[in-house]
C-alpha cells in the first residue's frame, strides 16, 4: 500500500508539473554549452613605444611582441580569447594560453586592411589578395589566397564562427577544427544574406542556403523552393 500511495504522489506531481508548464509555455531548461555563452575579455593589450604586451586575464601570464623600426600600428582591438593589432608590415593576433604572438606579413602589392572582425574565439581579415583568420582555439593564423580577380562580397562573424564570402566561394573559419573550409559558388548564384550567431553561420543565395557549423568545421546545404 505504501508502495502505492508512493507511485501516486509521483504520478501527481509529474502531472502538475506537466499542466504549469503547458500553462506557462515555458519548455523545461536546457543546459548551454560553454561554447554558446558569450566571453568576458579575458586579453589586455598594452601599446609601448616599441613593443606590444597581451596580458593573460585566465591565467596571469604576459605575451611580449617587439614593433621593428619604423613599424607603425594602425589598428588593434581584443575580444574574449583573441587580440589583434594591425600594422603596415604585418597582422599580429594572439589568444589566452597562446605561447606566442603569431604573425602573417604583408605582399609587397596587397592591399592593408584598416581593420579585422573579432569574435571571442577568432578573427577575419581581408585583403586584396588573402583571406587571413585567427584561430584562437589554436592559437594560428591561416589563410586563403584569392584567385585572379575574385574578391570579397560579405563577412560576418559570431562568438565562434566567421565566414567571408567572395564571388566564387564561401569560407567558414572555426576555432574549434583548425583552417579555412570552402563552399563553391555557382556563376551567377546571388548572395542574399548572411549571418553568424554563436556556433553557427546562414548563407542564403538565390539557389540554396548553406549552413557552416564551426563545432565540425563542415558545410551543409539545403536547396530553396521554387519562387515565383
Amino acid at each position: 500500500m505504501a508502495a502505492a500511495r508512493t507511485l501516486a504522489l509521483a504520478a501527481a506531481t509529474l502531472l502538475a508539473l506537466s499542466l504549469s508548464l503547458s500553462q506557462t509555455g515555458c519548455p523545461p531548461a536546457r543546459a548551454q554549452r560553454r561554447s554558446d555563452v558569450p566571453l568576458a575579455d579575458l586579453l589586455q593589450l598594452i601599446v609601448r613605444p616599441r613593443e606590444l604586451l597581451a596580458i593573460d586575464g585566465s591565467r596571469g601570464s604576459q605575451r611580449v611582441e617587439r614593433l621593428e623600426k619604423g613599424e607603425r600600428i594602425t589598428w588593434h582591438a581584443t575580444r574574449g580569447r583573441v587580440g589583434v593589432v594591425l600594422t603596415d608590415r604585418r597582422v599580429l593576433a594572439v589568444a589566452t594560453g597562446s605561447a606566442s604572438w603569431q604573425e602573417e606579413r604583408f605582399r609587397s602589392a596587397e592591399s592593408r586592411p584598416r581593420n579585422a572582425a573579432l569574435g571571442d574565439r577568432l578573427a577575419l581579415v581581408t585583403t586584396s589578395q588573402r583571406a587571413i583568420g585567427f584561430d584562437g582555439g589554436s592559437g594560428n593564423l591561416v589563410t586563403s589566397s584569392l584567385g585572379p580577380r575574385e574578391s570579397q562580397v560579405e563577412l560576418a562573424i559570431g562568438e565562434n564562427v566567421g565566414v567571408i564570402v567572395t564571388d566564387r566561394r564561401a569560407l567558414g573559419l572555426s576555432p574549434f577544427v583548425g583552417g579555412f573550409f570552402a563552399a563553391s559558388l555557382s556563376p551567377g548564384e546571388r548572395i542574399e544574406g548572411l549571418s553568424a550567431v554563436s556556433n553557427v553561420a546562414t548563407l542564403t543565395t538565390s539557389q540554396r542556403l548553406l549552413i557552416f557549423r564551426s563545432e565540425f568545421g563542415s558545410w551543409e546545404e539545403r536547396q530553396l523552393g521554387l519562387r515565383d
